[in-house]
């Protein structure tokens, strides 16, 4: 079945939103020198964007539907405070500023996500939803192979500011485009805030949500901390390392496709033969962190299993509880939960004198809690 246009847009959108929340990363260097503060601190504003995102998405999301706004005017609404947000980045005259607008941006990102999931489930019949998702989450996939290099190049020979318009450019486009292309709303308007709220009810959502943060969580532990792990035990120079990464993104971008194709039809299974090889990659990581061919292997294992079950992770969401944009707004915070707490976690085991194969090891303990969040009888329901 051909999907509609509109999911491709939903998916440029993401790949904006993404792209603005990662690609302070790629320009410490710029920002610490513009703002005269320490990289730690700029650091801090891709913290600051991501608690924006946890906190503040789902109670402007919230907001909105207590004022019964449809989808399609609630997303370009959205996507104008973001324009806002990126106009006050671009400008920032100190480090003060900026860190409010990266607060501003995370708020509204994290609705546009869970309202674009919203508008990509209206468009698309119940069993497409799950390649329609890989679509619109593939924009997240894209923006670490290719939309955080280009604002990197971009800072590096034009400046940090032209990066921060590039992207407050793009996400007016997405308006645009979503204000012309979208239809006007079909479910929203029946959906209210009550509604909402009361599907957080339902166990079967929080296993949903407990699962997707695991997946997640378990990734980021051991992503997090490759770069030395590569360097400093598995022999490789310091050079190698973007190309390392680039591979890595490559790979998650296939298989979001590949678990795009699959999964409205076999949702638990892809999630569960998923954790299972997250786990074993992980595991062989960690074991033979030594070999360079061995460790890279490993590498590729974890990039194809673990962000990519994203698709499946949302189609398992959709078919927990109504797919209202409440509901996949706190997905996606609870998502962000997971990839901070990972992150925390593996440090956690290299504080505590365990080596650098540590964040690896509590990877694979976050996948194994995660298998046991999927209830057999949910797959026996869902899986043919």
């Amino acid at each position: 079945m051909r999907l509609p246009i509109v999911v491709y847009v939903l998916g440029l959108t993401i790949f904006v939103l993404t792209t603005s929340e990662f690609m302070v990363a790629g320009m410490m260097p710029s920002l610490s020198a513009a703002f005269g503060v320490g990289l730690g601190d700029v650091g801090y504003l891709i913290s600051l964007y991501a608690a924006g995102m946890v906190v503040g998405g789902p109670v402007l999301t919230a907001v909105l539907l207590r004022l019964r706004v449809p989808n399609k005017r609630a997303l370009i609404s959205l996507l104008g405070l973001y324009v806002a947000g990126g106009t006050i980045a671009a400008t920032a005259a100190d480090y003060e500023i900026m860190a409010f607008a990266r607060v501003v941006t995370g708020v509204a990102g994290s609705a546009c996500f869970g309202v674009s999931l919203t508008i990509c489930a209206e468009l698309v019949a119940p069993d497409a939803r799950g390649r329609a998702s890989s679509i619109v989450l593939g924009g997240l996939m894209l923006a670490t192979v290719l939309g955080v290099p280009f604002a990197t190049i971009v800072d590096q020979n034009f400046g940090w500011q032209v990066s921060f318009w590039i992207v407050a450019l793009l996400a007016l486009a997405c308006a645009l485009a979503v204000m012309f292309l979208v239809p006007a709303s079909r479910v929203s308007a029946g959906v209210s805030l009550r509604e909402e709220l009361a599907s957080f009810r339902k166990g079967r959502l929080w296993a949903a949500y407990a699962t997707s943060g695991l997946i997640i969580g378990a990734t980021f532990a051991a992503f997090s901390y490759f770069s030395p792990i590569f360097t400093e035990i598995s022999g490789f120079a310091p050079g190698a390392i973007p190309l390392l990464l680039a591979v890595y993104g490559a790979v998650n971008v296939i298989g979001n496709i590949v678990v795009g194709r699959y999964a409205d039809r076999y949702t638990f299974l892809i999630l569960i033969g998923g954790l299972v090889l997250l786990a074993i990659g992980l595991s062989a990581f960690a074991l033979f962190a030594w070999s360079p061919v061995l460790s890279v292997a490993a590498f590729i294992v974890i990039g194809f299993v673990g962000v990519p079950m994203n698709p499946a992770m949302v189609v398992r969401v959709m078919h927990a509880a109504h797919p209202g944009p409440l509901v996949n707004t706190v997905h996606t915070s609870v998502i962000n939960i997971g990839l901070g707490f990972g992150a925390w976690a593996g440090g956690l085991g290299i504080e505590a004198g365990y080596g650098l194969v540590s964040p690896l090891w509590i990877g694979v303990g976050l996948a194994l809690i995660g298998l046991l969040s999927l209830a057999p009888a949910g797959a026996r329901r869902l899986d043919p």
